[in-house]
């Protein structure tokens, strides 16, 4: 895993030394478009090699998280696409092969409709899940200006933080996902436990519907 941040590292440096603040719009794209490339560096080393090393004034922090969250939002955008136009038909379709109905994308639109303000808020503040968020958003048709209104704050407070750490702790930035990296299984666990969770209900649910009929 380490092997893999470590090739990620010379990417994302690479691309800064040779396009900078595009760099960051680029790599932020590229994570809210439900690709995994860790904010957790990008973000910190842009504080450390665009602004820092470049000597310039703590307030940059705030340009680079606006950098940082006009790729968020380009990628999340993306991603949201991805599952209004293509997602959605696709489950409409097919879902009843992996459990689930048009109940349960119906009930996902109420939801969505509902509580994916503050949703797409808090999630943009979390490590993983901030990838991924924008793909059941667009599945379930969120109000478009409510998701970018709350991408865009979400994102800002992220990326700024991030940057400004990286700013602080200058060389020694890698810091930051050393304290971050253990939260991501714990996360991962505790989607995959969801999921279960999920499918038992539905094959419980289904056994009950069979023995009734």
């Amino acid at each position: 895993m380490l092997g893999i941040e470590q090739w990620i590292l010379h990417f994302i440096s690479s691309a800064y030394l040779l396009v900078q603040w595009p760099g960051v719009i680029a790599m932020m794209a590229i994570e809210s478009a439900c690709i995994p490339l860790p904010s957790e560096i990008v973000m910190p080393l842009a504080g450390w090699m665009l602004i820092k090393e470049q000597s310039l004034p703590a307030v940059y922090n705030l340009v680079a998280g606006l950098y940082g969250t006009l790729g968020c939002t380009i990628g999340s955008v993306i991603a949201y696409a991805v599952g209004a136009w293509g997602g959605r038909p696709f489950l409409n379709r097919y879902g009843k092969y992996i459990l689930i109905t048009q109940h349960d994308l119906n009930t996902a639109d109420r939801w969505f409709q509902k509580n994916g303000d503050w949703m797409i808020f808090v999630t943009r503040l979390l490590p993983v899940i901030r990838t991924f968020i924008s793909l059941p958003a667009g599945i379930a048709r969120m109000h478009l200006g409510k998701f970018l209104l709350y991408t865009f704050i979400g994102s800002y407070i992220w990326c700024t933080g991030l940057s400004y750490a990286g700013y602080l702790l200058g060389e020694h930035w890698d810091n930051i996902r050393s304290v971050m990296r253990p939260f991501d299984p714990v996360i991962i666990v505790v989607v995959i436990m969801l999921i279960a969770l999920y499918i038992y209900r539905h094959i419980k649910q289904n056994k009950s519907s069979n023995r009734e009929s």
